[in-house]
């Protein structure tokens, strides 16, 4: 298992590029919730700790992982209100957070690789603001729990370090 002994909440701050200037969006599935919503709160407390701005942080709501790619693309192409300015303006970095855990047919093998090239294709478009996968594809339950808050940390802080990573390097081009 590649995540044995590893937990991924595991970072230090002090290595991250500044974060106080990124404007992230997050697009939550609701379909899995109880995985969803600590993987939300993995990222969300991450990057408020590694110094974003929590009124710099835009979330939105979906049904389902399938339609993290919609509301990313949303999000890609919408501005938002920035207190400091009383103007509007892109995010720069969005973080998609989905759990699809296995089932008794085909279903999840459609969902993920519809969702995993969907998310590609976002990052290959034309906005270039990078959308950043943070999409469980379990096999059980516990596995999900283990990767979302549990034995195996939070993969939503993970991504929430790799949003970092890749809003900077968007704002430095």
């Amino acid at each position: 298992m590649a995540t044995a002994g590893k937990n991924l909440s595991e970072y230090d701050k002090n290595e991250l590029p500044d974060s106080s200037e990124l404007r992230v969006g997050i697009v939550v599935s609701e379909w899995n919730d109880d995985i969803t919503e600590n993987l939300f709160k993995g990222a969300y407390e991450t990057l408020l700790d590694c110094g974003v701005d929590e009124e710099r942080i835009f979330r939105m709501n979906v049904p389902g992982s399938f339609e993290l790619i919609y509301g990313c693309s949303q999000m890609q192409k919408s501005t938002y209100p920035m207190k400091e300015r009383n103007l509007k303006k892109q995010l720069d970095v969005i973080i998609a957070i989905g759990s699809v855990i296995r089932g008794e047919t085909a279903h999840f093998d459609f969902v993920c690789q519809g969702v995993t090239q969907g998310i590609k294709d976002l990052n290959l478009n034309s906005t270039n603001i990078p959308v950043v996968f943070c999409v469980l594809t379990d096999d059980t339950h516990e596995q999900s729990v283990a990767r979302s808050g549990g034995v195996h940390g939070n993969k939503g802080s993970e991504a929430a370090v790799v949003a970092i990573k890749m809003g900077n390097l968007k704002m430095s081009i």
